[in-house]
């Protein structure tokens, strides 16, 4: 019945009107399941009750769906192991809050995706337990650090999914593997029961097959948490009510386009389309250019929030790592990879007596100057718009070319998100060769969730580079 290929809203619809059941939905997912994981390497632990727990489900928002969980998502009765050996076998004893959520909005956990360990990459190739392969195109990487998560959707191995963001891990895997993903705001999502990463931008998201999706998600899993003190108490937008509101009168930035690294390639030359499409919903769009100072409409050139996002990455990775020490929990230190390894000695480095200040505290100060910069750009635009990726996914075994991977596949959302802001990414375009995709991200000021869904709604309801969205 292909009932996996469903969008969420579609599946509920379905659901609640009887038209379909829980047990051919969750077939229909298993059997794809079945299928195509083993090549693909999505997911690392299925729940084997999760038919009989949607059953149950019905009656609420998410009428019980398969939904796909990052493997850094504390889950009590699946295994969580943030795809490292060191939590090999670990069953955590409580429930994060966004999946305490997601549950008792009648969401039901599918299974636990592959990402990078630790989330420390951007291609899903630092998993101990090996690599995801891209939908797509099997040859390819899907991104990361949900990687799996996105492949899952892709693929349509779930009807829906959770990743988590700490500096485009969310964004940069959907648009490699041609999906939606929304970022909220930092502190709009909270971080309690996620393995943490760099605990100063890691923000939980949804995954999905349209814009709709990830409204309908984000409704069910934003929101202060009292287990959480960097979560907002600020209420909590309905955005599958904002969907529908247009670009109309919105004045939209066109940025790093004209980046050294992307003028005249496919990732710009698709993100310039896709501002013209804005213009013809009736947006006014201009370029900002970048520049090597903060000043006025300009967009401060990514190169410094690579140094930036680095420097505070690790040292915050350096003290989150610091308690898996085998004692209390989890395997001992030798079971860590090279890029966790890697990244705790820069930590190190960069925290200790003598270097703090060179390098730790000047990453901050650049931080600030960073967040000063989208201020002001903020008072001029609505939304901002740029390519989510310099190009498209690259072939498997490309992050092991590079220390800085990442953080280069990851240059054109970093500033965004050490600075704590929303974004979403859509496709934009399909190269008809590789079947590979390439990204638009949209970002908002803070708290701006509501600007972000609307533009990225009308963008998705006007082109046709989103396969399940004519169908939603």
């Amino acid at each position: 019945m292909n009932l996996h290929r469903l969008t969420l809203t579609q599946a509920i619809d379905k659901l609640k009107k009887k038209e379909i059941s829980h047990a051919e939905l969750y077939k229909d997912v298993h059997d794809a399941i079945s299928e195509k994981n083993t090549e693909l390497n999505i997911y690392l632990a299925l729940d084997p009750e999760a038919v009989s727990k949607g059953e149950k489900l019905l009656n609420t928002p998410l009428a019980g769906v398969p939904i796909a969980v990052k493997d850094n998502f504390l889950t009590p009765g699946l295994e969580t192991t943030a795809s490292s050996n060191v939590l090999k076998g670990f069953m955590p004893p409580y429930e994060s809050t966004v999946i305490s959520r997601l549950k008792k909005s009648g969401g039901v956990v599918v299974g636990k995706t592959n990402m990078d360990a630790w989330a420390h990459g951007s291609s899903t190739e630092t998993s101990d337990f090996g690599p995801t392969k891209n939908p797509r195109n099997p040859e390819y990487l899907p991104g990361g650090s949900s990687g799996g998560s996105a492949a899952a959707v892709a693929a349509n191995l779930c009807i829906a999914a959770i990743g988590s963001e700490t500096a485009g891990s969310i964004r940069q895997p959907a648009a490699w593997c041609g999906v939606v993903g929304l970022k909220p705001t930092y502190g709009r999502t909270s971080r309690y029961g996620v393995v943490a990463m760099a605990s100063s931008t890691d923000t939980p998201g949804p995954i999905g097959k349209t814009v709709r999706d990830c409204a309908l998600v984000f409704n069910h899993i934003a929101g202060h948490d009292p287990y959480n003190a960097s979560t907002s108490t600020d209420p909590v937008p309905d955005l599958t009510k904002q969907l529908d509101g247009g670009v109309k009168g919105m004045k939209i930035g066109l940025c790093y386009v004209d980046h050294h690294a992307l003028r005249g390639t496919p990732a710009a030359d698709a993100v310039i389309t896709a501002g013209k499409v804005f213009e013809q919903l009736g947006a006014v769009v201009e370029p900002v250019p970048v520049s090597d100072e903060v000043k006025p409409k300009h967009m401060l050139n990514p190169d410094y929030a690579i140094g930036v996002y680095t420097v505070v990455q690790r040292g915050e990775v350096s003290s989150n790592l610091a308690r898996y020490d085998g004692v209390r929990y989890g395997g001992d230190r030798g079971a860590f990879g090279d890029e966790a390894k890697r990244r705790i000695m820069l930590g190190t480095f960069t925290l200790s007596h003598g270097y703090a200040d060179k390098y730790y505290v000047r990453a901050q100060q650049v931080r600030s100057l960073i967040i000063q910069n989208f201020h002001e750009l903020f008072s001029h635009y609505d939304v901002l718009i740029s390519p989510t990726s310099p190009g498209f996914a690259q072939k498997l075994g490309a992050s092991t070319q590079s220390p800085m991977y990442g953080e280069l596949e990851d240059m054109l959302l970093e500033a965004s998100s050490v600075s704590g802001l929303p974004g979403i990414n859509v496709p934009c375009f399909r190269d008809p060769a590789t079947n590979l995709y390439i990204g638009l991200n949209i970002m908002g000021n803070l708290w701006q969730e509501a600007k972000v869904i609307r533009a990225a709604h009308a963008y998705e309801q006007a082109t046709d580079w989103n396969e399940w969205a004519k169908k939603s």
